[in-house]
């Protein structure tokens, strides 16, 4: 055998060499394919004389929209549409993410009760809303709101300042002042001592082997601008209560009933996954743990806080990611009930006014990849800060 034939048996039978080689030709593969379909794309969209390109977004939108964040008028352009889209489908994203938390944990907890019509009540909430699909779960919230509440000719006074109708909830609007934005610079401020306080403890610990009371220092820092901001909340916010008018309200805020039928169908379907992963992972947790609190004299619902509830959270954080995760992908059929989210005002009504489907629908999955993104790097952090370290 040639010592060219002998080195290419010696390359050929490396280990590592073979593996570039084959995930090198493979990944080479994908791309011509991949390549070949957008230019076939393109050359077919060219053929038929369907413009390609984003120059559309300058381009005005002549359409309303029911709910905005951020100045909006006919008049704006289609990167406007985008943008209102992207914020009322975060603003639907973050409130469901906090109910449905909310909701979880308190009913995973209580589906442990001792109390028998606790347990049976959590079952049956559990067993149904998990069991029916949720975009009918959108429209009969959607539905059963519209036919409880009032017209908005006579609303439902809620408080001395709030009204509710089958339009909308009206709240006072808070019009933040100069002083806001110090506030604001105060609490990344107050962040950011929290945080070098507890790694000082640390380390601290770590050389001396004495602790300080951090928490108290801590709690103290809290307590001290929660106390500014309430004695300052006059000057912080300037405060426009809801006039009832001819045509509607003067001064405050709409909540538009489709924001709350599709947030509250949105968080008791994923509340009940998430109330089964807790209850898991409580139960998970070994029972000599629980009994050597109790027999230490503390009370059942103190060994729930602060024994049974962090090492149960460890082992429901990536369960819990992934109905985050779901949340905000299903809140896409928001369209449905005619919520403004991104589908419904960009993948919807500017897709059918421009006809660029190819590049909405590029752009509005990349939205969702982004989201879904942030919530994963957000969750794999904070799973990483809480995960027991071995030795």
């Amino acid at each position: 055998m040639s010592d060219f034939s002998k080195r290419i048996n010696s390359i050929y039978n490396n280990t590592r060499v073979r593996v570039i080689f084959f995930q090198g030709a493979t990944i080479a593969i994908l791309v011509v394919i991949f390549a070949s379909v957008i230019v076939n794309m393109f050359a077919n969209m060219e053929r038929r004389g369907i413009p390609v390109g984003f120059d559309f977004l300058s381009e005005e939108a002549n359409f309303g929209i029911l709910q905005t964040l951020i100045y909006y008028t006919e008049t704006s352009n289609y990167v406007r549409v985008f943008w209102v889209g992207v914020i009322n489908t975060a603003v639907v994203a973050v409130a469901g993410i906090f109910l449905v938390t909310v909701i979880g944990f308190t009913v995973g907890i209580a589906r442990l009760s001792q109390s028998w019509l606790m347990v049976k009540l959590t079952i049956v909430y559990i067993e149904i809303f998990r069991n029916i699909p949720i975009l009918l779960q959108i429209l009969f919230w959607n539905s059963i709101l519209r036919t409880v509440l009032p017209k908005p000719t006579e609303p439902l006074k809620l408080g001395s300042n709030m009204y509710l109708s089958i339009k909308s909830l009206v709240i006072p609007k808070l019009a933040p002042t100069p002083l806001f934005f110090v506030m604001l610079g105060l609490l990344v401020v107050l962040f950011v001592a929290i945080w070098y306080i507890n790694r000082f403890s640390k380390n601290y610990l770590d050389r001396t082997g004495k602790t300080i009371p951090n928490i108290t220092i801590n709690l103290g820092l809290v307590g001290i601008y929660i106390v500014a901001v309430v004695v300052l909340f006059g000057n912080i916010f300037v405060i426009v209560d809801p006039v009832p008018s001819k045509f509607g309200y003067t001064g405050g805020s709409d909540i538009i009933l489709e924001f709350i039928a599709l947030t509250f169908a949105l968080s008791f379907y994923h509340a009940t996954y998430i109330a089964e992963q807790v209850r898991a992972s409580i139960e998970a947790v070994d029972k000599g743990q629980k009994e050597s609190a109790l027999a230490l004299g503390l009370k059942p619902s103190f060994v729930m806080r602060i024994v049974v509830l962090p090492q149960a959270l460890r082992s429901t954080i990536p369960p819990l990611t992934n109905q985050y995760l779901n949340l905000t992908k299903n809140s896409s059929l928001a369209t449905a009930i005619g919520y403004p989210d991104l589908v419904s005002v960009f993948a919807g009504t500017a897709l059918n006014q421009t006809g660029r489907a190819v590049e909405i629908m590029f752009m509005t999955m990349a939205v969702y990849l982004m989201f879904s993104l942030t919530i994963s790097v957000i969750m794999n952090w904070y799973n990483k800060r809480v995960k027991l370290v071995e030795r």
